[in-house]
């Protein structure tokens, strides 16, 4: 069998023809291949630390994940990049993605070609910094965790997302996998119900009916059909040592759901208060019904005692999709393609958003714990011990020098490796010799963290209108929620942290943000002397005074706001509030566009919840704006208790923005 094409690299072909060399003495030396472990990864997508009964949810029904964590050990800090094809890029290289490259969920964009620049040539004059691009593939030149295996014996099968190359020089064939079933572009099929390839709004969409999957029967549930042929290949290859590389699309949109599952939790309260989607809910317990299946499977076949089984997540819970004012349903009237979904989303889920992290800090697409913390369990009979824990921080580095180390196997020359095997925490023989881990996100609200023990720094590479604060630093032993930054107390420890943070730069070579030549910034101008920084704001049913670093919003009268006709952007816009309210309440955001001489009663005003909250929050509003902005209105919940805010910034699709900011102000 050609198992590696003629095309790849010299480097690469010889590095893995010495792992399989290596591999070929390590199986004579072992006995049959047989006696080696198979290994099952069972990646779930988007699922929360929280999102599961051994985590400590109270809502979501997990029976099957509880079962595997009285098998297994399961880990408290584990982490993933607050994204999905960073982290699979991660799980099958074991590098780091400063030095891999994914950097950002672009695994489903067409491939850019290899010899430009991922640093883009120009940037917007009011963009500060110069950002690289994210790789929109897994380099081909990888020697890939899939491919060691399969050089080492292994028969390998890829079920489910890819998420790592659109064109099929990029899919799962050409690393390592001999059998994929998958869809292209990621992250899945249009619909979670055959047919695959139509939309839940029941328009056709051929664009998304590209890879491996094919149809089933009328109305099968994609999370089962995954289950039934990842299961084909286990009983196929059950005489023989397997990589299973089992990544569902659940969690995720489009957030396809069997309404009868979806019924019981609508009916159903969470004793914490916090998680309450039907729809996620519902999803769940899919993914948990698939794993119970793939357990018994194993069971069945006696296979059980001879696999490690490895239970995982991608990325944090997300927080953010389907909420008022989201780009999932901005903008969606009747006789829009996405109309019936979003009726059916806000038939069982109203305005909540997927999940809840609670206690960690916001969700997907962060760098805070919400979005890089998630569940990570490992089974292994007779080598790891049952309903036993650990606080290690291991991430999806790790994965691949485990695997290897667990079955045997060399790692292959010349392949630079981050992680490290964490076989000797799951033996509890030793701990892991690494100082730090780092996460590199220069996505979203870009940014680099570091754990450290049990500190946490965070370093943006700019500062950012809803977080302002360049360093954050977090003791997450005493503090988890990270409630309380301590960058100011402590310049020791950030100054300690920020050294192993340049060093990881250095070591990995990440595409640091480089200045934009053409930065003329249009709002941060220096202030005249005793210039108001409220001005171009206007209030009404309440008094706005200066306070020590804020703005402080206080009622006077029914739904105080305040108002201002100089933002001037066209919309679709972002507004980012740094806020802080001691009693919260629902917030408002109403507007008028150039042209139209009143506010329309109903159809162009976002609601939101303002948490209750004496710290510092960051909250986000996108405000579907059709046209260019004229008068805005915010009205915030001051009737009761005084709001105080630390900065305003609404900001269009390419970055343009207006800013007000009263960090710095005084009584």
């Amino acid at each position: 069998m050609n198992l590696y094409p003629m095309t790849a690299a010299l480097p690469r072909l010889l590095a893995i023809l010495t792992c399989l060399a290596i591999s070929t003495q390590a199986i004579a030396q072992t006995g049959a291949s047989r006696q080696r472990p198979n290994v099952v990864l069972f990646l779930v997508d988007d699922m929360g630390w929280m999102d599961s009964t051994p985590y400590g949810s109270q809502y979501y029904e997990t029976p099957n994940m509880k079962r595997l964590q009285e098998q297994a050990m399961r880990f408290t800090d584990a982490y993933a990049v607050p994204l999905c094809s960073p982290t699979r890029a991660s799980i099958l290289s074991g590098q780091y993605s400063s030095r891999h490259g994914v950097t950002s969920a672009t695994g489903h964009l067409p491939a850019a070609r290899a010899d430009v620049s991922r640093y883009p040539a120009t940037a917007s004059p009011n963009q500060r910094l110069i950002y690289a691009e994210s790789k929109r593939y897994l380099e081909p030149e990888l020697i890939t965790l899939a491919e060691v295996l399969q050089a080492g014996g292994y028969r390998t099968g890829h079920f489910g997302k890819w998420h790592l190359g659109l064109s099929q020089e990029h899919w799962p064939e050409r690393h390592g996998f001999e059998v994929a079933f998958h869809a292209e572009p990621s992250p899945g099929p249009a619909s979670y119900f055959s047919p695959y390839g139509v939309h839940l709004s029941g328009v056709p969409s051929s664009k998304h009916h590209v890879g491996t999957i094919t149809d089933g029967p009328d109305g099968e549930y994609i999370t089962d059909r995954l289950t039934d042929e990842a299961i084909e290949f286990v009983r196929a290859n059950q005489d023989e040592p397997f990589f299973l590389n089992f990544w569902h699309f659940a969690v995720h949109g489009p957030w396809g759901h069997k309404e009868d599952y979806t019924k019981g939790f609508s009916e159903k309260k969470d004793p914490r208060g916090k998680q309450d989607n039907p729809i996620m809910a519902s999803m769940l317990k899919s993914v948990d019904e698939s794993l119970g299946r793939m357990l018994d499977e194993l069971d069945r076949l006696k296979l059980a005692d001879k696999t490690l089984f490895i239970f995982y997540s991608d990325n944090g819970g997300n927080t953010h999709s389907n909420v008022p004012g989201s780009r999932q349903i901005e903008n969606i009237r009747p006789g829009h393609p996405k109309w019936n979904f979003v009726q059916d989303w806000q038939k069982w889920a109203g305005d909540q958003p997927p999940t809840n992290n609670a206690p960690l800090r916001e969700g997907k697409g962060r760098i805070y714990e919400g979005g890089q913390r998630v569940p990570l369990m490992v089974r292994w009979p007779g080598q790891v011990q049952p309903g036993s824990v650990s606080d290690s921080v291991v991430g999806p580095i790790d994965l691949y020098p485990t695997i290897l180390d667990a079955v045997g196997l060399a790692k292959p020359a010349g392949h630079i490796i981050d992680g490290e095997s964490i076989l000797p925490v799951l033996r509890q023989t030793g701990r892991l010799k690494r100082q730090a881990y780092f996460t590199w996100f220069p996505h979203l609200v870009p940014a680099v963290s570091i754990r450290h023990g049990d500190w946490k720094l965070i370093r943006r590479f700019e500062p950012h209108p809803v977080y302002p604060d360049v360093r954050e630093l977090y003791n997450l032993a005493d503090d988890i929620g990270e409630t309380k930054d301590l960058a100011n107390e402590m310049p020791d420890k950030v100054k300690e942290l920020d050294e192993l943070i340049d060093q990881f730069v250095q070591d990995t070579g990440a595409l640091y943000p480089k200045p934009n030549p053409a930065y003329k910034p249009r709002d941060a101008a220096p202030a005249a002397v005793g210039k108001d920084p409220t001005t171009g704001l206007v209030a009404r049913n309440c008094e706005m005074t200066l306070a020590s670093d804020a703005l402080r919003i206080t009622g006077t009268g029914r739904q105080p706001f305040l108002g201002t006709a100089q933002v001037k952007l066209a919309g679709p816009l972002t507004l980012q509030l740094r806020v802080r309210s001691r009693t919260g309440g629902q917030a408002k955001v109403q507007w008028k566009t150039i042209g139209q001489d009143a506010f329309p009663e109903s159809s162009q005003i976002i609601a939101y919840n303002l948490p209750a909250d004496p710290q510092w929050q960051d909250v986000s509003v996108d405000v579907p704006i059709d046209g260019k902005a004229g008068t805005i209105r915010m009205y915030f919940p001051a009737e009761d208790s005084a709001i105080e805010v630390q900065s305003i910034r609404f900001e269009d699709s390419s970055g343009r923005s207006k800013h007000w900011s009263f960090t710095g102000a005084k009584p």
